[in-house]
């Protein structure tokens, strides 16, 4: 197994950096790193600071997750879900959340409101072609092979 390491900077106004919760945890929390807490009324998006930067080892991205707990028992969820940081990205992590529910959500400081998981990505080249082969499922779509 590969020894991989993630170089986390962290910012001033960080209090916690991402962490793992158990050993078997695919993603590592990530925390609010505010000052006052944000209201986000229903269907409200905000972007909320982290407190840290990273350096992603090449051929790898962070994939930002909403958290299970929160997305069910509040409707708190990531906008563009999961949300990816490239390898090259150098800048604060930011966390793009919002209230998919019908009532108000208050982040407190230093909540945990979103998880990590760091995960290899290949860029394969590209080749264009007439046309692509054919399968049995061919254009078949959302939905496409039924229920059951």
């Amino acid at each position: 197994m590969e020894n991989l390491e993630l170089k986390i900077e962290k910012l001033a106004h960080c209090k916690e950096l991402p962490q793992y919760q158990t050993p078997g945890s695919a993603g590592m929390d990530i925390r609010a790193a505010i000052n006052e807490p944000i209201t986000l009324q229903s269907l409200e998006r905000a972007l909320i600071p982290t407190g840290f930067k990273i350096e992603l080892p090449a051929g790898y991205e962070a994939q930002i997750r909403p958290r299970s707990g929160m997305a069910i028992k509040h409707g708190i969820s990531m906008i563009n879900s999961p949300g990816t940081i490239d390898e090259d990205y150098r800048g604060e992590v930011k966390i793009a959340v919002v209230n998919l529910s019908k009532d108000a959500y208050t982040i407190e400081p230093n909540e945990r409101i979103a998880q990590m998981v760091i995960t290899k990505v290949e860029q394969p080249q590209i080749i264009p072609v007439l046309k692509v082969s054919e399968t049995l499922r061919g254009a078949g779509g959302f939905g496409s092979t039924g229920k059951q």
